[in-house]
């Protein structure tokens, strides 16, 4: 059995900077420009039966402004008419109305569960688009940067099931054929499962392709299904579609392959509930595995396999359990024994001292966590201090029922650490992966198209920037780094999106309402300033700015561009003008 690498992500050492002093908040005004939509944007709100935190981070806080990373200063979003429209900036002095491109085919206001609609650009000639019935549309649009050449036309769609999101799609052509490969999004209910909300998240990777090179009927060739137990941070296609990647709290697996899968599945066939074929229980310093041996099971009919990182159990000549651990173990100190109930427990040591386990094997199912009530109370023990009995409770009291300094890490979870894996094209197995720890994810950007998105975690106090390379050693390299923007960011609290220029001179992120708060990354100073505190001369500096827009309206939308942020409410399109030297 072929077992993921186990993997890390490497700093650059000199893309970062220890001498960084902070932002300085600039009060220089930002050129803003403000267009009134023709109708209004295609906002789906959440019904009464999407109530669960993944329904809210899926398409809650979904973006309805999507950037064409093909055309610099380009962006689409589709209004309650079912027209995508188009603004392309190439002065804001002459700024047009948003243009309509495409309408959608179909009257969107007749289906009562339907999700928004999602657009994603796989190439500068390439669009994918579902209209959030459940239905996938490929549509060639010619040179989407000529207006003379552009003409939107449907080149395949087809009916796939319930209700999706576009999340990722990429363009392929190899030996004059094409194809577009893409990612999509659902939320689904487990009727039989009693756990939790009983929702589960399904990415299903579909690939459309022409049968030949003579033909121009696409078709669907290829269709797998993963599922997970929350939204993917993160999730994406390789370029040459070899492969994905997928950052995410919980782990998510490929449950069907193949095309046909309506028809060997019967959703209505009920299934058994099957007992775990394991418990695990876990502290501070080590995990306890107890599994119920087969009858008349003797010490010669176990076999027991531990690596640093991995583990073998085999049961009368069957591989019983075997995978990568979530995190190494010592080996040779971890011990296994069976006991009078015929039970076989197996002891493993952490290397990792403190550090909790969301699960025991990678990827693995089968089994059941057992949470110590000892952990439990001492758990509430840790959390007392934050919730207090009395509607209003008395601040001068001995122990103040919230203290400014411990909320001062409002970041760090419990049990909340998230991991990168790569899934190969052809096995569908997880080939390498990263435990991101307490690397926050913060936001994903596109800074090249024909890569993959990079994505943006926090590094202590800094934000770094990481761009999968999965035809490279060195699979994820570090490009940037946004000084203390990972500290910054926490105090915000009513963040709603995060973005980047792509060239990675500043970020941004909106709030639910009206403000917009912009960090420049340190420029050379054209005045000469000195720190009064050491005396040196400061030869950079960092710069904060806030725009506040001229509405009432909820902000539905957010893209940076390298020149220009653009910002979408109900009725308005915001450009607020970041870069003013040119």
């Amino acid at each position: 059995m072929e077992v993921a690498a186990n993997c890390s992500l490497r700093v650059k050492r000199p893309l970062l900077d220890p001498r960084f002093e902070g932002y300085k908040l600039s009060l220089e005004p930002l050129p803003c420009y403000q267009l009134e939509l023709d109708a209004a944007v295609a906002e789906v709100k959440l019904r009464d039966d999407q109530y669960t935190l993944e329904h809210m981070h899926a398409f809650g806080m979904y973006n309805y402004l999507h950037c064409d990373s093909w055309y610099q200063d380009s962006v689409y979003y589709i209004d309650s008419l079912g027209r995508i429209m188009n603004l392309t900036v190439m002065l804001d002095t002459a700024l047009g109305k948003p243009r309509e491109v495409f309408r959608l085919p179909a009257d969107l206001t007749a289906y009562d569960n339907r999700l928004c609609a999602s657009i994603y650009f796989p190439s500068s000639t390439w669009v994918t688009l579902s209209d959030g019935t459940g239905r996938l549309y490929l549509i060639g649009t010619g040179e989407r940067g000529n207006n003379d050449s552009e003409k939107w036309e449907i080149m395949f769609n087809e009916e796939l099931g319930d209700p999706f999101i576009i999340i990722h799609s990429v363009s392929l052509l190899k030996a004059e054929e094409h194809s577009v490969t893409t990612l999509l999004l659902r939320i689904e209910k487990e009727d039989l499962d009693m756990k939790g909300s009983g929702f589960y998240v399904s990415l299903e990777w579909v690939t459309i392709s022409k049968k030949n090179k003579d033909s121009k009927k696409y078709e669907l060739i290829k269709r797998d299904i993963l599922r997970g137990k929350s939204v993917p941070h993160y999730a994406a296609i390789e370029p040459e579609g070899t492969g994905l990647m997928i950052v995410s709290y919980k782990s998510f697996n490929f449950i069907h392959v193949g095309q046909d899968l309506e028809e060997n599945e019967d959703k209505n066939m009920p299934e058994k509930i099957k007992e775990p074929l394991y418990y695990w229980q876990q502290t501070e310093d080590d995990v306890t595995v107890t599994l119920q041996l087969p009858v008349d099971s003797t010490k010669e009919d176990v076999q027991v396999r531990y690596l640093p990182d991995q583990i073998s159990i085999v049961l009368k000549g069957q591989h019983f359990l075997e995978g990568k651990l979530y995190s190494s173990i010592d080996h040779e100190s971890s011990t296994w024994i069976i006991k009078e109930n015929n039970s076989l427990e197996i002891s493993l040591i952490k290397k990792n001292e403190g550090l909790t386990w969301p699960e025991l094997v990678v990827g693995d199912k089968q089994g059941e966590f057992i949470r110590d009530s000892a952990q439990c109370a001492a758990v509430a023990e840790r959390l007392m201090h934050l919730t207090s009995e009395e509607l209003n409770p008395n601040p001068d009291k001995e122990k103040p029922p919230c203290n400014a300094q411990e909320l001062e890490e409002c970041d760090i979870f419990f049990e909340e650490s998230s991991s990168l894996c790569r899934f190969d094209g052809n096995t569908l197995k997880t080939t390498h992966v990263v435990n991101l720890g307490s690397n926050q994810y913060l936001f994903s950007v596109i800074v090249d198209p024909k890569e993959m998105p990079c994505f943006c975690l926090r590094h202590d106090v800094d934000a770094l920037l990481w761009q999968p390379r999965s035809s490279k050693q060195d699979m994820w390299e570090h490009i940037a780094t946004f000084n203390a923007l990972g500290y910054v960011q926490a105090s915000k609290r009513d963040k709603k999106f995060f973005a980047c220029a792509p060239n990675y001179s500043y970020a941004a992120l909106c709030e639910c309402l009206r403000r917009v708060f912009i960090y420049r990354q340190p420029t050379p100073m054209s005045t000469v300033l000195y720190n009064r505190k050491e005396g040196r001369q400061v030869g950079q500096v960092a710069k904060q700015q806030v725009a506040s827009l001229e509405t009432s309206d909820p902000i539905l939308g957010f893209q940076a561009t390298n020149e220009r942020l653009f910002v979408l409410t109900t009725k308005n399109l915001f450009l607020i003008k970041v870069n003013t030297e040119n």
